[in-house]
């Protein structure tokens, strides 16, 4: 599922093209792409007519078209979705398509029908507007308003795996499987350790850390695996060739050479050096 970079790399390509264009034609080719709007296909169609694009917003893995009229088109993309500008090169995964008045035609386009559109209206929370349904997401760590010591006194209370804090979008927004995993090896931590056994300094270094190895993401156009995730142009990114950690099992470490590690955690797996990132003792 794309994370933090892979999502801004995405918004960042909408933010350049779509901005001050207004949308003259709207078609939802497969209901499930809609099913979050509960009025349904029609009124999304209708209500984004003639509606003029101010601006694009992201908080943590959730991103926006903001609207003329205050609110905005939320972007679910889910595990394959993707917001393409120009030819569908696999039509057959076209989901929605809006047309805008520069004859710019922007493509939702989802293999796996996860992902979808929805308006919502905004609200202000913390003093910055977001769509209703990301309300309850925390601030992320590449978020100027990013308050990291109130943040590493959430983690200090909280008797459970810091991996699995580091995954609560309402703890920490924008940060996914990829890198917690990668964030905890630069930290040298295990992923299993209890957020509150740790120190205020180790807590700190985990955020900083995560939010140094999504910008590094960031740079290099995010993480690309499959054609699943590519940018607005259906170019992939490139980081998947700078990973310390994560999908390097049986590999030698980058720091001790010692043999890395997945293990199953949340459905998902955790990938760590067993010498660099030791588990807790039970």
């Amino acid at each position: 599922m794309p994370e933090l970079p892979e999502v801004e790399v995405v918004r960042r390509g909408l933010e350049a093209s779509v901005t001050g264009r207004t949308i003259t034609a709207v078609r939802v080719h497969h209901p499930r792409a809609v099913r979050r709007h509960e009025a349904g296909p029609a009124d999304l169609t209708a209500r984004l007519l003639d509606s003029t694009i101010t601006g694009t917003g992201r908080r943590g893995k959730f991103l926006w078209l903001t609207l003329g009229d205050p609110e905005a088109l939320v972007v679910h993309l889910g595990m394959s979705g993707q917001m393409l500008l120009g030819p569908v090169p696999k039509p057959e995964h076209l989901r929605i398509a809006a047309l805008l008045d520069d004859g710019t035609t922007v493509s939702f386009v989802d293999q796996r029908t996860f992902g979808g559109w929805m308006l919502s209206d905004l609200v202000t929370v913390d003093g910055t507007e977001v769509p209703e349904p990301v309300a309850h997401i925390a601030r992320d760590p590449l978020d100027p308003l990013f308050d990291r010591a109130a943040v590493v006194k959430v983690l200090r209370g909280k008797h459970s795996e810091i991996k699995r804090q580091l995954l609560d979008q309402t703890v920490v927004s924008g940060i996914g499987n990829i890198y917690a995993d990668e964030s905890l090896w630069r930290s040298k931590v295990n992923g299993a350790r209890l957020a509150s056994t740790l120190s205020k300094p180790t807590l700190g270094a985990i955020l900083d850390h995560a939010g140094d190895v999504m910008r590094d993401a960031l740079d290099q156009g995010g993480t690309s695996f499959d054609s699943m995730y590519v940018n607005v142009n259906g170019e992939s990114g490139y980081f998947e060739r700078s990973l310390d950690a994560y999908g390097r099992e049986g590999e030698p470490c980058g720091r001790c050479g010692a043999v890395m590690r997945r293990e199953k955690f949340m459905n998902r797996s955790s990938y760590y050096c067993p010498k660099c990132q030791p588990r807790p003792r039970r």
